[in-house]
């Protein structure tokens, strides 16, 4: 059964390349968002997980840096099941086979991080890309943890939104369990490879992701401001989320189980 169901997920990959390759270069930008959404919503099916957004009244669609915790890989394919946004990534992903290929095609800004150089390119195309009115999202702390506690957001990148004037938008991601409790399955982090993680993931389903929308935050002149109060943002929602779950006897994707919740959806 499992190796089934990576041979699924394999196949979706292959209709991924195949969709971009095919529809993206006469598309309007509005179609390759709406088709990037629905195959992003479907690799999470195929990964044995559903989308619940929060707040998602707060959400910004255009002109904003999106920046939330990173727990996994298959983050990613969260945030454009929500709405689809180009990142910026470590450069390694580009070699990785398929994935790496669509990111590319997906208009992802990709980071040397081992040269310091490399940095105020990413800053001014960044800058740039946000003055154009586009969405771009980063992952500040740098790195993957678990996603029990956030890691110290780095303000290097947020001086993309002060230069360009444009404003913040902190997300925060969770993962719950079948039990209703919060899950480590997805989490990508120290040695484990992206195999592992995606077993440990066909292994824990069903799975929930959670996408909770900060409200966004006014760039101001000090990113190192900006990165503080962002990761506040972030923590909190974190927080909110996982006193619903302890508070819970069901999980908190039932509609029942989270008090005020009528801001949520499936995706």
């Amino acid at each position: 059964m499992l190796a089934f169901r990576k041979l699924r997920i394999f196949s979706h990959l292959l209709r991924g390349m195949f969709t971009v390759a095919t529809r993206f270069p006469n598309a309007t930008p509005q179609t390759r968002m709406e088709l990037n959404r629905a195959w992003s919503v479907e690799m999470l099916r195929r990964c044995g997980m559903k989308l619940v957004v929060h707040n998602d009244q707060a959400r910004l669609d255009h002109g904003a840096l999106v920046v939330g915790n990173h727990i996994s890989w298959i983050d990613i394919y969260v945030v454009n099941a929500w709405r689809p946004t180009p990142f910026v990534s470590k450069a390694e992903v580009r070699q990785w086979p398929i994935v790496g290929w669509l990111a590319q095609q997906l208009d992802t800004i990709f980071l040397q991080r081992d040269k310091r150089s490399d940095a105020k390119r990413i800053m001014h195309e960044l800058s740039e890309r946000l003055k154009r009115g586009e969405l771009m999202c980063v992952f500040p702390e740098g790195t993957t943890s678990a996603g029990k506690d956030l890691l110290p957001f780095h303000s290097n990148l947020f001086q993309a939104a002060v230069s360009a004037g444009c404003p913040v938008q902190p997300i925060c991601l969770m993962y719950e369990d079948a039990n209703g409790r919060q899950s480590e399955a997805p989490a990508y982090i120290d040695d484990l490879t992206l195999g592992f993680t995606l077993d440990a993931m066909l292994h824990a389903r069903p799975l929930t992701a959670h996408l909770y929308v900060c409200d966004a935050i006014a760039a101001g002149d000090d990113r190192r401001v900006l990165a503080k109060e962002a990761q506040a943002a972030v923590e909190g929602a974190l927080r909110r989320m996982r006193g619903n779950l302890a508070a819970s006897t069901v999980p908190l994707s039932s509609p029942l189980s989270t008090p005020g919740s009528s801001d949520s959806r499936p995706a």
